[in-house]
């Protein structure tokens, strides 16, 4: 996921986006200590997508504070 389409996304979306990308992280994990994981690389995938959901989420939440005031 590109962050340009993570700040289209609506806060409604990101969070939902981050759930799932949360869930699909600890399936992949299940899998590894099982062995049955095959693309260890996904779940760097899914690690950078993470952090980049939260980070537009906390800058989304400075920028509405910063407006407030």
């Amino acid at each position: 996921m590109k962050i340009q389409e993570i700040r289209e996304m609506t806060p409604e979306q990101r969070t939902e986006a981050l759930r799932a990308a949360q869930e699909e992280i600890m399936r992949l994990r299940f899998q590894q200590t099982t062995g049955e994981l095959k693309d260890t690389s996904r779940m760097k995938f899914l690690r950078q997508d993470i952090a980049r959901l939260k980070t537009v989420q906390r800058q989304q939440t400075l920028a509405g504070e910063k407006e407030g005031k």
